[in-house]
């Protein structure tokens, strides 16, 4: 792993979440990391390239650690967004999976912990895309529908839980799965990216409180 291209896209995924795309420059990310302009641009043909380079990660965690002549430009991320909205849509179908096939042994307990899996997996994209909408209105288009089907989702699953009283009844079901998603997305994804107080605290210890505390509201 080229550790000034990590350093690159680990400063420029923060500016990107915390002040947006369009208000991020250059020279934001070279003062973050203590390197010059120049030097950015040695190794990325712009901003563009930077930000592209940043979802591509998301997709695949491991694209970072290839080989990339320099500078790297954005012939590299053809069709991304369109790899995006693709892994977006299959997310969705996997996490909808039990409702058709084994619902029985599906517990409630392992509904929370897959609904913190996927948000962590994707945080940094799918926080890129809610802090830029404006910006990216083709991602964000299919990223709010894939919102949308995720709070269905997880309102029929609740449903058949609340039913064979394992969790308990809801008077506002939806408002109430809608809170649900939002303490995961918040200890999933905010945590580490968009909060100054919090982004210290492992993965796997926020999954813990989080879904320890969801379960401890709702469970039956």
């Amino acid at each position: 792993m080229d550790t000034r291209i990590k350093a690159i896209v680990e400063a420029a995924t923060l500016l990107f979440l915390r002040q947006g795309y369009a208000r991020t420059q250059i020279s934001h990310i070279a003062k973050a990391i203590d390197v010059s302009v120049g030097t950015i641009y040695h190794d990325f043909a712009g901003k563009k390239e930077i930000m592209h380079f940043v979802l591509k990660c998301t997709i695949d965690p491991d694209f970072i650690n290839k080989e990339f002549e320099r500078p790297i430009t954005d012939n590299l991320f053809s069709g991304v967004e369109n790899e995006i909205v693709s892994l977006l849509e299959q997310s969705q179908s996997d996490f909808a999976k039990h409702l058709e096939n084994d619902i029985e042994s599906y517990s409630f307990e392992a509904l929370i912990s897959d609904a913190f899996d996927i948000l962590a997996r994707y945080a940094a994209g799918c926080l890129f895309i809610e802090k830029n909408q404006f910006e990216f209105p083709f991602l964000a288009k299919h990223y709010k529908a894939c919102r949308r089907k995720f709070l269905d989702t997880m309102s029929r699953y609740l449903t058949i839980f609340i039913d064979n009283g394992t969790v308990r009844p809801m008077e506002y079901l939806e408002l109430t799965t809608t809170l649900i998603i939002e303490i995961l997305t918040w200890w999933a994804m905010d945590r580490r990216y968009t909060s100054f107080e919090t982004s210290d605290i492992p993965l796997e210890l926020a999954k813990k409180i989080c879904v320890d505390n969801i379960l401890s509201a709702y469970r039956s």
